[in-house]
């Protein structure tokens, strides 16, 4: 079967986004994902994995009606902000002024998570490095307490916490993740904490938010499209797949906008519900069935097969889990390709794939990003 030509150049310049530095990170993707929803002729779209909202963001921006789902408290909030929302930024001003005159003081967040200049290290006395400098988590502690006390309705309490994450993400000390930290000081660390209104928008949609299990949530929803990019643990069979869970890279997200004070653990004070014996997700199981078949390609099967969708538009890299031939299996076997785009970052191009068996030669290289349009069989 051959698949519809694609133009070689990007399809469109996607609608503005916001969100945080992300492993996950879809955003070099979201013209690609426009341009496949468009050509089904699509209108309710089901975001399935979420994660920092920026393709829900972009759907909704663009006129899609949109059901947004992550398991994670912060994309939650994250979703709200900017798919609830029915006030223009500027309206949200005078909250942000508010909160950015807070006084700092020493909290929670300073005592597990703030260092000390120390000449440049991030290294402290009691040997533990940190991701922020203490003149940004005493803000945090002073910010986090007066949007507590305010009893913010769920949207503007939502803004509040966005525009916050937001702020702490442009000031930590870093590789994007909360796992480890910088042993020194990342030049960024040593800016203050300023918070900004998010880049919200209104839009009449009528979007849905949720933060469930996504197979809890396929039976209830329905959409023309399903977008899923799940959290595919790694191939790599050194790494086991507790380095890449996504609850213990942003673990601080989390205890930000719980603001739970949980128990901790580790060198890096993750929460500790965000350990390897709770906060698994089978999509990053690294183990095998007992048929010889990797679990987390099940799972992206049972997603094809349970989302009340027309069509499903599959995310997936050449680092995860699922091998080429496992997908390739797993896609003849519960729908029709339509198409298969890889996205070159090189070049900044859309490739289309002349069959659709092209992609499984294309996939043994390193760091392959593939988008997969299927019709439901």
């Amino acid at each position: 079967m051959f698949t519809r030509p694609l133009s070689g150049d990007l399809p469109l310049d996607p609608p503005p986004t916001e969100g945080i530095k992300y492993a996950g990170s879809k955003l070099r993707l979201i013209p690609y994902i426009l341009h496949l929803a468009g050509r089904v002729g699509a209108r309710t779209v089901l975001d399935g994995f979420s994660g920092t909202t920026r393709v829900s963001q972009a759907l909704a921006r663009s006129g899609y009606r949109v059901i947004c789902n992550d398991a994670a408290v912060w994309s939650e909030v994250f979703a709200t902000c900017y798919l609830l929302n029915r006030k223009r930024p500027e309206e949200y001003q005078a909250l942000i002024d508010h909160l950015n005159g807070v006084a700092p003081e020493e909290g929670w967040f300073t005592e597990h998570y703030g260092g000390h200049p120390n000449g440049g290290t991030a290294v402290q006395p009691d040997g533990l490095k940190k991701p922020w400098q203490i003149h940004n988590t005493r803000k945090l502690d002073g910010i986090r307490r007066e949007i507590e006390s305010l009893r913010l309705d769920p949207v503007d309490r939502a803004v509040a916490l966005t525009s916050l994450i937001l702020a702490l993400d442009q000031v930590d000390s870093t590789l994007g993740h909360f796992v480890s930290y910088l042993k020194d000081w990342s030049p960024r660390s040593y800016r203050d904490l300023v918070l900004k209104a998010p880049l919200v928008f209104v839009s009449d949609g009528g979007h849905q938010v949720f933060r469930s299990d996504v197979f809890d949530l396929l039976p209830h929803v329905s959409a023309d499209l399903a977008y899923f990019d799940p959290p595919y643990g790694s191939n790599n069979e050194k790494m086991p797949p507790s380095r890449i869970r996504y609850a213990s890279y942003y673990h601080l997200w989390t205890s930000i906008c719980l603001y739970d004070r949980p128990e901790l653990f580790g060198k890096a004070k993750r929460r500790k519900d965000t350990s390897d014996v709770v906060a698994a997700s089978v999509f990053e199981e690294f183990r095998k069935n007992d048929q010889g078949r990797f679990i987390a390609v099940e799972a992206i099967e049972r997603l094809i097969q349970k989302a009340r969708a027309r069509w499903i538009v599959l995310s997936y890299s050449s680092g995860g889990r699922a091998t080429a031939d496992d997908l390739n299996e797993v896609i003849r076997d519960n729908g029709r390709l339509l198409d298969v785009v890889k996205v070159d970052y090189r070049k900044n191009v859309m490739a289309g794939m002349k069959w659709t068996n092209e992609w499984l030669r294309e996939a043994e290289g390193p760091n392959r990003e593939f988008l997969f349009l299927i019709e439901k069989g």
